[in-house]
């Protein structure tokens, strides 16, 4: 990996000269609900994949030293992106059969040359219209905080519970409901820990925050924005197709 980036004035005024932080990307998924002969994060969005999308939002962030992502033992994808990114700071690491297996992995290879208490940014290889200024703001709010956090934004629609016949069972109320969006930022050897755990006790987590959250820290909320989606279904690709082509224009 190239030498890491130097630490902006104004966040090294927030957490102390020596704090690093670092992004891990879990690629390793193979994205069946999309029902496509490739994983999702290697569909083209534009004239990129979705991936590439991802990583460039990533590597504008200067605040990050480098990025880490994980890939499949099996990929054939990767290859000829990652020849894309030779010059930057990112170096790449095999996953596992699970988002939490690929985590980890990632953090194991970080825990080698960052410090235990840097922050780590986990980050989903399917969100590729991930805003910089949001991960400024991620950093910047919790670069104080005791527990670490994710974006998210809060519940705008009615919520309902429904039972195995989708019948409606319940109206949720919403106070307080927020969608957990990505990255989430935790401190390397907290989360390095609580993802081990998660893994030793065969639990079933299904982001950073959860494992976390089962671990008895209690993460911080910080408000992002509505067009960090997550491409899952084929109409996912075309609303974040217009959400890029919009910022281009504006």
């Amino acid at each position: 990996m190239p030498l890491p980036r130097q630490v902006p004035d104004r966040v090294a005024q927030l957490t102390g000269k020596d704090t690093r932080y670092w992004a891990v990307l879990p690629a390793a998924g193979t994205g069946t609900r999309m029902g496509a002969g490739v994983p999702k994060q290697y569909l083209p969005l534009g004239s990129k994949t979705v991936i590439e999308h991802t990583l460039d939002a990533l590597l504008a962030c200067e605040e990050l030293s480098g990025v880490v992502v994980v890939v499949a033992v099996d990929d054939e994808h990767w290859p000829g992106i990652g020849a894309g990114y030779a010059d930057k700071p990112l170096t790449v690491v095999t996953g596992g059969s699970e988002r939490c297996h690929s985590v980890l992995n990632g953090l194991e290879h970080l825990a080698q040359q960052a410090h235990a208490d840097d922050w780590v940014l986990v980050h989903d290889a399917a969100r590729p219209c991930l805003r910089p200024a949001d991960v400024t703001t991620l950093i910047e709010t919790l670069a104080g905080d005791a527990h670490g956090g994710l974006l998210g934004v809060p519940v705008a629609d009615t919520m309902k519970r429904v039972d195995a016949g989708l019948q409606v069972i319940d109206t949720v109320e919403r106070d307080g409901l927020w969608h957990a969006l990505t990255p989430q930022m935790f401190r390397l050897a907290e989360l390095r820990a609580a993802l081990q755990d998660v893994v030793d006790g065969s639990a079933l987590v299904t982001d950073e925050a959860a494992a976390m959250e089962r671990a008895g820290y209690a993460p911080r909320m910080v408000q992002g924005h509505r067009d960090n989606i997550k491409i899952t279904l084929p109409a996912d690709l075309a609303l974040a197709a217009f959400y890029l082509q919009a910022r281009q224009s504006t």
